[in-house]
């Protein structure tokens, strides 16, 4: 026991001292570090100086290859870096944030969740620049934070149980060995090569409208370093290939399709003979929704495909256990009083997992070592057997909730709260697609349904989480069967959009099976966009309900398309 102790005391020495060395080799780090030190100095002087200075700092260097049928459409290299500066005035316990009743009485409508925009930070490892761009953002952010906070010790306060406003947590060290330079990660003729012979597949077809790929490389470097003593430096890489096309139905409504891959280099992109496949595969499924039939509104049974349930849970079910919601009262906190309550089946697990970086050999894009607060990533079980265990915490504490998770995220230059990861849906209690469809139809009947739905696809969706808006959601499928019950083949249908309120749909929920399927994605709230997975199995649901989507029309053209022959 003593002796695993001791080298376990060795290996956090040596551990500490390779970061610190690692530190001192990085510059734009000891640049950061030194004026933060200097201003936490500085600040010592005021009347009320700030009790938490934080820098982020992300560092950005990538490419962008697109094309469409066959030609190159844009090319570019790009470099960046963005700053986010935090400074909190008041104490852990209350500060600037702090929610209050009285909104109007300080002009400020926010509970200082999300937000801000990125701020232009110098290219350059100039020292004096650097500091400057750092202290003038500190000076804004001081003033701001300072006339905020006298002005909510002023108002009427929020009773809000001894909840903190800010998390006190263990200061980490940790800092990533030099990412590879640009050329090196990936070559660009060889890209651009294979880009325009993918995008030239969709020439075969007449009646495509679009046919666009494009590969998205990035190398990202994002610093942290806080009055606390947290000094990180992670690294983040991927290679982001995105094809997609569209088709002009017979009677004029545009129809799209899409894929993408996902990898941690450009080496874990599929093959040209993979992805020829897949879009010859895209192709032949726009030929058959061109003249699919348009979907009517419709209430009833249906099964929801693995790749569409991950969609599914992240949008209806993932935004509404981000902790800082619940301490807002102007969200619609649909989880808030749940705890220890059944919201899905008791076969059903929801795991958000940002240290899993990959899932049956794929890279997963919700990865990553710490959070952009400092936090170690950990696994989350936010529901177990069906009943809600916890929420995504970022340093922002709820009530029975004092500390981060790990989820505190944002894009570059924006302001941290919790939001997702890796979410993954685990159930114990396997139901077989074709037992799925069994119960689908038996459930048609019952219902007196002719059909039933299966959404087999889907390209994205949004929700609302707001009270004064209906708390509801909006999946947007892409490739829709009617399921008959009187066992005709499955009908292709085009036009429909996923809509409900979130209780009422996980109610409704009553089986799953074990065919997994990842949805790699970007998702879009207040602090940003931010890089996220969905993991989930097929699900059967007892009663969804849609509506008729949007319509986008093409003008039908007045010439044939040119081709080879002209």
């Amino acid at each position: 026991m003593l002796r695993t102790l001791l080298f376990l005391l060795l290996s956090c020495i040596f551990s500490t001292g390779l970061c610190i060395a690692q530190s001192q080799a990085d510059t734009l780090l000891t640049i950061i570090e030194e004026e933060l030190t200097r201003e936490v100095e500085a600040f010592k002087k005021a009347d009320t100086p700030p009790y938490y200075i934080g820098y982020r700092v992300n560092e950005y260097q990538g490419a962008n290859i697109s094309a469409s049928f066959g030609s190159i459409t844009s090319k570019d290299h790009s470099r960046s870096r963005a700053m986010a500066v935090d400074v909190r005035v008041g104490d852990y316990s209350f500060d600037n944030t702090h929610p209050v009743d009285d909104l109007e009485s300080i002009g400020n409508p926010g509970f200082g969740f999300g937000g801000g925009q990125p701020n232009s930070f110098p290219l350059d490892n100039h020292p004096l620049a650097i500091k400057t761009a750092l202290w003038e953002e500190t000076q804004t952010a001081y003033r701001s934070s300072l006339a905020v906070y006298k002005s909510k010790k002023n108002a009427k306060k929020k009773d809000s149980h001894g909840i903190p406003d800010f998390s006190k947590e263990k200061p980490i060290v940790h800092v990533d060995a030099s990412l590879p330079a640009l050329q090196t990660f990936y070559n660009p003729q060889q890209w651009t090569d294979r880009i325009k012979q993918i995008s030239a597949l969709f020439l075969a077809n007449p009646n495509v409208v679009q046919g666009d790929v494009s590969l998205e490389i990035g190398l990202e470097r994002r610093y942290l370093v806080t009055s606390e003593g947290t000094r990180i430096v992670q690294n983040r890489t991927y290679a982001y290939l995105f094809i997609r096309g569209t088709i002009r139905a017979t009677d004029g409504d545009v129809l799209p399709l899409s894929k993408s891959y996902f990898g941690f280099s450009p080496t874990e992109i599929p093959s040209d003979e993979i992805i020829s496949k897949d879009v010859a595969a895209m192709m032949d499924m726009l030929n058959q929704l061109r003249t699919a039939p348009i979907a009517e509104p419709y209430t009833g049974p249906a099964i929801l495909d693995a790749h569409a349930a991950g969609v599914f849970f992240h949008e209806i079910f993932g935004h509404r256990v981000e902790g800082h919601r619940l301490k807002d009262e102007y969200d619609g906190q649909t989880f808030k009083d749940k705890i220890d309550e059944r919201v899905l089946p008791a076969s059903l697990s929801v795991v958000f997992d940002p240290t899993m970086d990959f899932f049956k050999g794929q890279a997963l894009n919700g990865y990553y070592q710490y959070d952009d607060q400092g936090i170690k990533s950990k696994p989350v079980r936010v529901v177990e057997n069906g009943s809600l265990k916890t929420f995504l915490m970022s340093r922002t504490p709820i009530e029975n909730f004092n500390s981060s998770n790990g989820h505190g995220r944002a894009q570059g230059g924006m302001d941290v709260v919790a939001r997702q990861s890796n979410l993954i849906i685990e159930n114990k209690k396997v139901v077989p697609i074709e037992g799925l469809r069994k119960m689908l139809i038996a459930e048609c009947k019952k219902q007196n349904k002719k059909y039933g739905y299966l959404f087999k696809d889907v390209e994205g969706g949004f929700t609302n989480t707001g009270r004064f808006m209906p708390n509801a959601f909006n999946i947007f499928p892409t490739v829709v069967y009617r399921v008959y019950a009187d066992g005709r083949p499955d009908e292709l249908v085009r036009g429909v959009d996923l809509i409900g309120t979130p209780l009422a749909m996980f109610a409704e929920i009553k089986a799953a099976d074990d065919q997994y399927k990842i949805f790699t994605g970007f998702c879009g709230a207040e602090s940003g966009s931010i890089p996220v997975t969905a993991i989930s199995p097929s699900l059967f649901v007892k009663r969804i309900e849609t509506q008729k989507k949007a319509v986008e029309h093409v003008d039908k053209p007045l010439t044939p398309r040119p081709s080879n022959a002209n």
